[in-house]
């Protein structure tokens, strides 16, 4: 384990280089990885693991639409691809990479294969943070971890694809046989993460919800959407409005931020645009941080968990949630996006939708 220095804070990181995937494969030798789910997650943490040389199977509801895309993927029905219950009887090390509704609703099924010596892997600290809301609880005598890749799941086998890696964080909750360490690290190195930062089942969910809902979702559309009407209700064009507000930064300027960092992307632009980003940065700062204050008291009290939840359910909480992304689709600004999106010289042959 490394220790690295992130702005004056030393935290304990682990990299491919001290624990390559070779030392993975020689810890996980004998395990049976159960992957659980096969939605978001477990499509590309299940094809990492198999493509990386780990023994892999999959539990999932038979007719879904899921098992079918397992299916498809290679995954063979009675060889690598089981109903949920005989996966979790044949996994020494099961991963719960179904949605956090879902794993309340499969957990009674689960339970009982959680039997001591195997451990129980999450991407996500909600099922196990919230347990007095989720009901899910783990048996002494099985090794509770977590690795949490930080993207979405397409990331994770894009990135892996590629030949790269995802940043993941790793936590455990209970070590009850000993091995839960080299068992997390060796997961994490399996599913393709390029390092891996340590955390606790507790500080993942709360800023995990809180980005969700923060700057990397909730608030970015919000902003978006503020901005674009702004500019349209002085007169702008959808197309001028929508290329200053999303396209110049999702096709330039967050690519430098990503690569260098907002002081060089600050560096390297006109100086007219330097100075007012300068001059108004703390303005937004300000003024968005109470929003971002009560957002993280919500996250960790539960309240966000208990809204989730209760939303999810609902008998038509799917139809309903349809309504509010249709909103998004068919609003001027993202019917626009779309336009812009097709015009992208590589994307030429697109219709306009």
């Amino acid at each position: 384990m490394a220790k690295i220095n992130f702005g004056g804070t030393v935290e304990n990181v682990v990299t491919r280089e001290e624990f390559p995937l070779e030392k993975a494969r020689e810890v996980l030798k004998d395990e049976v990885i159960a992957i659980i789910g096969y939605g978001v997650q477990g499509p590309a943490q299940a094809l990492n693991l198999r493509d990386n040389g780990f023994n892999v199977i999959v539990g999932q509801r038979k007719g879904s639409t899921t098992w079918d895309k397992a299916l498809a993927d290679g995954w063979v029905e009675g060889e690598t691809l089981f109903e949920i219950e005989e996966a979790c009887r044949q996994g020494t090390v099961i991963q719960s990479l179904l949605s956090d509704a879902g794993q309340i609703a499969v957990w009674p099924k689960m339970k009982p294969y959680l039997t001591p010596g195997k451990a129980l892997y999450f991407s996500h600290g909600f099922a196990i943070t919230y347990k007095d809301q989720t009901g899910v609880e783990a048996p002494e005598g099985v090794d509770v971890i977590l690795v949490a890749p930080k993207g979405s799941g397409t990331s994770v086998r894009r990135l892996f694809v590629a030949g790269q890696g995802i940043n993941s964080s790793y936590a455990i909750h209970q070590d009850a046989t000993g091995n839960a360490y080299e068992r997390v690290i060796a997961l994490g190195i399996g599913v393709g993460s390029g390092y891996l930062f340590e955390t606790t089942f507790k500080k993942e969910v709360t800023s995990d919800l809180m980005g969700e809902r923060g700057v990397l979702m909730g608030a970015i559309a919000g902003i978006m959407e503020a901005q674009y009407n702004v500019l349209r209700k002085n007169g702008h064009s959808p197309s001028e409005a929508f290329n200053e507000t999303v396209e110049e930064l999702t096709q330039s300027l967050i690519r430098l931020v990503g690569e260098n960092g907002m002081d060089w992307m600050y560096a390297n632009c006109s100086t007219t645009a330097q100075r007012g980003a300068l001059d108004w940065k703390d303005k937004f700062r300000d003024a968005t941080a109470p929003v971002f204050k009560d957002l993280y008291d919500s996250v960790a009290s539960g309240n966000e968990a208990r809204i989730t939840i209760e939303a999810n359910s609902k008998a038509d909480y799917r139809e309903k949630l349809q309504v509010e992304l249709d909103e998004i689709h068919d609003s001027e600004m993202w019917t626009t996006g779309r336009a812009v999106r097709a015009l992208r010289p590589e994307r030429q042959e697109e219709p306009v939708v």
